[in-house]
């Protein structure tokens, strides 16, 4: 069974189809022919049985007895009987032909129980044979004679028509099945071929997606199909527009990451050939310009390091911040990037009314969120400036009272390495609010940045969430 069933797996799926639609019309057909030929042989019995019934026999117990009193007399032929057999049977089960009777039936051992039993009222039908072989319908009868005891009636018909009949019937229902399962196979076979054709399209699609890596491809669907093959298609393309469109992120971050990646590697290279070439030459550098080449290598390189490490945030997978997510305190996380903000700005007044807010989220990432905001604030606020801070029921607000961003540059601030024109001298990968903006997206918040009111940029972040921790994180 096992073996069938991997063989069968084997199979094309039109082929497996049209197997199992040729078996279901094949039990089918299987069922309903069994069925027909044992009716038919039950109402050909049945008429067989009447015409027993029917048969007229005259003053039967007369007859009988006179054929009893000499059973080796020759029967003669008349018309008293229809049927082909006729004989009178006594209780010990000498059986004795009956005028007209054309021969002998076998008389069993039951027929003779019958006969002792003295049951009178009613007829008893077998299938039997006669003294040749041939096969009989049979009916028993039993009368009471004079003398008290029981004698038996049998007649009998042929079956050889009847049952050339039910042999006639047997092969044509043979063969009726035959066509009809061989038909369902063609049939399921077409049938097959016809509702998996999107399937073969959808195949088709995939290998030259696999093998061309063309994300183009797109099945077509009408619009009001709704079945099985249609939403697979659906889901096909669905799949192909996210996989293009993640494709196209990726080469715009690989080609935007590389034009960051030139400027702090070219600078770290020139300056480090200066100082090789003063090594190598003899000539040592001034201390003062020696000084400053190595403050920028440095600045490069830190640079560099926050560069990758923004790459590195944005390339970590849904599935691998899904496992950190938990209860995050908010006003623990804004505190601490506070604290982080205040060391880097040391000469800026940064104000804060922090009040409690419980949220979903992973606690590392946010804490780079909220931190990112406060640099920016931190880099363009004028020295001895205020960075007002405020959390209130899950709205963070972070104001500076700087130069403001642009209306015009205000729709591109959350785009991956976009930076300002005016900030290009400023340190920073145009990052930072890229991060922002998908960390708090993914703790299911949102966040803009708009002018203030007065000078300055308000960023506001809103996350959802409760003003106490569930009871199971307490």
């Amino acid at each position: 069974m096992n073996t069938l069933t991997r063989r069968l797996r084997t199979l094309p799926i039109r082929a497996r189809l049209s197997m199992l639609v040729a078996a279901a019309v094949a039990f089918a057909v299987a069922a309903v022919s069994v069925t027909c030929w044992f009716i038919v042989q039950g109402k050909l019995y049945e008429q067989l049985t009447n015409d027993l019934q029917k048969e007229q026999h005259g003053p039967v117990t007369q007859v009988l007895s006179a054929a009893l009193i000499d059973c080796s007399a020759t029967p003669q032929n008349d018309n008293s009987y229809r049927t082909s057999y006729a004989q009178g049977v006594t209780i010990d089960g000498k059986a004795c032909l009956l005028p007209g009777s054309t021969g002998v039936i076998k008389i069993t051992q039951a027929d003779k129980d019958l006969i002792k039993a003295g049951n009178t009222d009613r007829y008893y039908f077998r299938n039997g044979t006669d003294e040749d072989g041939d096969a009989l319908r049979v009916m028993i009868q039993v009368f009471a004679t004079q003398s008290g005891s029981f004698v038996g009636l049998a007649t009998a018909l042929p079956l050889k028509n009847t049952q050339n009949t039910l042999n006639d019937l047997a092969l044509i229902l043979l063969l009726v099945s035959g066509i009809g399962v061989i038909g369902a196979g063609a049939a399921g076979l077409a049938v097959a071929r016809a509702g998996l054709r999107p399937v073969d399209e959808l195949t088709e699609a995939v290998e030259h997606v696999a093998r061309t890596e063309d994300l183009s491809v797109r099945i077509p669907v009408e619009e009001d199909a709704d079945d099985e093959i249609a939403r697979l298609s659906r889901s096909f393309n669905s799949m192909t527009t996210s996989l293009a469109s993640s494709r196209e992120l990726q080469q715009q971050l690989i080609a935007d990451a590389g034009h960051e990646l030139r400027t702090p590697l070219t600078s770290l290279r020139t300056n480090i050939e200066l100082l090789t070439r003063s090594e190598e030459t003899g000539r040592p550098l001034p201390p003062a310009d020696r000084k400053a080449l190595l403050s920028s290598v440095k600045a490069q390189m830190t640079e560099l390091a926050a560069l990758i490490g923004d790459l590195q945030e944005l390339s970590r997978s849904e599935g691998q911040r899904g496992e950190r997510v938990q209860i995050v305190a908010l006003q623990d996380t804004v505190e601490a990037a506070l604290s982080r903000a205040r060391l880097r700005g040391p000469e800026l007044k940064i104000t804060a009314d922090v009040q409690p807010w419980f949220v979903r989220a992973e606690p590392s990432a946010l804490e780079r969120a909220i931190v990112n905001i406060l640099d920016n604030a931190v880099k363009f606020s004028p020295e001895g400036g205020t960075i007002d801070v405020a959390l209130e029921r899950g709205v963070l607000t972070v104001r500076d009272h700087g130069p403001g961003i642009p209306e015009d540059e205000l729709p591109h601030v959350f785009d991956r390495f976009w930076r300002s024109p005016s900030a290009r001298a400023l340190p920073g990968s145009g990052l930072g609010l890229s991060i922002v903006a998908r960390t708090v997206q993914q703790a299911g918040g949102d966040v803009t940045l708009a002018r203030a009111n007065g000078g300055g940029t308000v960023a506001t972040v809103r996350l959802p969430g409760a003003p106490t921790a569930p009871p199971e994180t307490v």
